[in-house]
């Protein structure tokens, strides 16, 4: 069995991506402290790098930011490659398949970091939606303030 679960920050902003087949794909980095303390009592971290596919990417992409504290259950993929150099070289990633978001956000936040994320990613979470909707976004409506004049409607 291949199951991961870590808890950790973010070290920096998710990166949105698609596949050429217009998959979403999302890569981050964690940093994990180690449960133990080393001789002089401090803490190592690990940073590893970990893949979001799908919903689950956009979503990472859409309410994730450089520090946010994640929880990260997924399992490991190790794969060779050559580096510049011609070294042969190992690498282990986190392909998530859950990902839970434990920062808590402010009201403040709530309004104006969806646009301000949007933005910087180009977009393409909309297109994403628009694509896999293929309708344009609902408007919001106000509703009217309602008159009470004291009496009961029955």
């Amino acid at each position: 069995m291949n199951k991961v679960f870590l808890i950790g920050n973010l070290t920096r902003d998710p990166e949105l991506t698609e596949t050429a087949s217009g998959v979403s794909v999302c890569h981050f980095t964690i940093a994990v402290k180690r449960s133990y303390t080393t001789g002089d009592g401090e803490r190592e971290t690990d940073f590893l790098n970990c893949t979001a596919w799908r919903g689950l990417a956009d979503s990472v992409a859409r309410f994730c930011t450089k520090g946010s504290k994640v929880a990260v259950s997924g399992s490991i993929q190790i794969r060779d490659y050559e580096d510049n150099n011609g070294q042969k070289r190992t690498a282990v990633d986190i392909i998530a398949q859950d990902v839970e978001f434990l920062t808590p956000r402010s009201k403040s936040e709530e309004g104006d970091d969806l646009a301000i994320r949007k933005e910087r990613i180009g977009n393409s979470i909309d297109s994403y939606e628009n694509r896999k909707s293929g309708a344009k976004k609902p408007t919001q409506q106000r509703i009217a303030a309602f008159d009470d004049d004291g009496d009961i409607p029955f």
